[in-house]
């Protein structure tokens, strides 16, 4: 902008400087030329009244300037001055020539002529200035406007570095920049985003994997106590189930959940081999904990769920029941409308009055634990089309909900 101006002033201003100047200089000229004229006129009445006057000549001349008459030879006059005598820049008139052949000539001085030509000149440099300044103030004003939300961006984009993903949700008025902090924005709502998926899912991640790594230190620990063979290889093959389990659960962990639940969703799970399965796997750590684990309700179910994600769901309340219960654990089954159920319960003190159904919210827990067993449980029952609900805080009843087959 400043630039532009200068150019601008320059372009303009020079010439305007210099056509200024000669129309000053003519408009003396033209002015000087009326002047001879009139005296010349004045002369011609005077000589042709036979009045000639030079003193009344010299009175009608403007000030600051003087006048000669030049007669012809043989003439009485001979040559007369009028007004003061000009030595400082001195400048003629035309020459005027009278009806009697006298000719007229008026001088004036040049000099308050180039001091006015000179103030026009000044003046016209301080309004260029004065442009040039205002200018300079509005870019001025104008740069620190883009400038700060420039700086402003820029520091956002260094926070959103540094692990600050909060977006600002600031616009300047300015078309370009709006768009780059929309931009940045939208960048931060994407990288939380993730941060939160992936805080997400290493927190789920490591209670899903811990369930399967409880049950395979146990089946190590029977293993490290056995005293024949045949123990060994029983707990041997126990554990390696845990292992394909566990390997599972990682497979699940890496890949899109969304995608293999659809593709297994629908085929028929045994609920009874399922539940087997976790009671064997289970009752050691009851054992030790001297409780006991009961089966009871009907026989022979098949529910269109993910074998693996039931397990876990399962495996996840007898765990809680584990920690948190009291009393023999009963695992009943039984049918509802179009929907399989499986209850688990024990005698425990049960869910806090004060959480109710908010044990199923993530980080919620009413024993100091982690909150996310039962979250994570209630998702992989909803994955499969089922859902996971606490029918009764004390005792506690926990009931998974799946889709009858068939």
């Amino acid at each position: 902008m400043v630039s532009a101006v200068f150019v601008v002033t320059v372009l303009l201003g020079v010439p305007f400087a210099i056509l200024d100047a000669k129309f000053v200089t003519r408009s003396a000229q033209d002015m000087l030329n009326q002047e001879v004229q009139r005296v010349g006129i004045l002369t011609d009445v005077q000589l042709t009244d036979q009045q000639f006057n030079a003193n009344a000549l010299a009175a009608d001349l403007s000030g600051g300037r003087s006048a000669t008459i030049t007669f012809p030879k043989g003439s009485a006059h001979g040559s007369v001055q009028l007004g003061p005598t000009i030595t400082d820049q001195p400048r003629d008139s035309e020459v005027y020539q009278g009806k009697s052949g006298e000719k007229v000539v008026v001088i004036e001085s040049w000099a308050p002529i180039a001091d006015h030509i000179r103030l026009q000149m000044v003046l016209l440099v301080a309004a260029a200035l004065a442009a040039f300044a205002a200018a300079a103030g509005v870019a001025y004003l104008q740069a620190r406007r883009i400038a700060r939300p420039f700086g402003e961006l820029a520091s956002t984009a260094e926070r959103l570095g540094a692990g600050d993903q909060r977006p600002r949700h600031r616009r300047y008025g300015v078309a370009e920049l709006d768009r780059i902090a929309e931009v940045i924005d939208h960048s931060s709502d994407r990288v939380s985003r993730v941060m939160a998926k992936e805080r997400r899912l290493a927190a789920d991640a490591s209670h899903q994997l811990r369930t399967p790594l409880t049950a395979l230190s146990m089946r190590l620990e029977e293993i490290s106590e056995a005293a024949d063979m045949e123990t060994v290889k029983e707990e041997a093959a126990i554990a390696l189930t845990q292992v394909e389990r566990l390997t599972d659960v990682v497979q699940r962990l890496l890949t899109d959940s969304g995608d293999s639940r659809a593709e297994s969703v629908g085929a028929p799970t045994d609920i009874d081999l399922i539940i087997r399965q976790q009671i064997f796997e289970w009752r050691p750590a009851f054992r030790s904990a001297r409780r006991a684990i009961d089966v009871d309700g009907g026989r022979g179910l098949l529910a269109a769920a993910t074998p693996g994600s039931f397990a876990q769901v399962l495996a996840t309340l007898l765990e809680n029941s584990l920690m948190h219960g009291a009393g023999p654990v009963t695992i009943r089954t039984r049918t509802a409308g179009g929907s399989v159920v499986i209850e688990v319960s024990d005698e425990g003190p049960g869910v806090p009055r004060e959480l109710g159904a908010r044990v199923f919210e993530r980080a919620v827990s009413g024993r100091a634990s982690t909150g996310l067993g039962l979250f994570v449980a209630r998702e992989l029952a909803e994955a499969d089309g089922g859902r996971l609900e606490l029918l009764q805080q004390r005792p506690p009843v926990f009931a998974l909900f799946l889709p009858r087959f068939g």
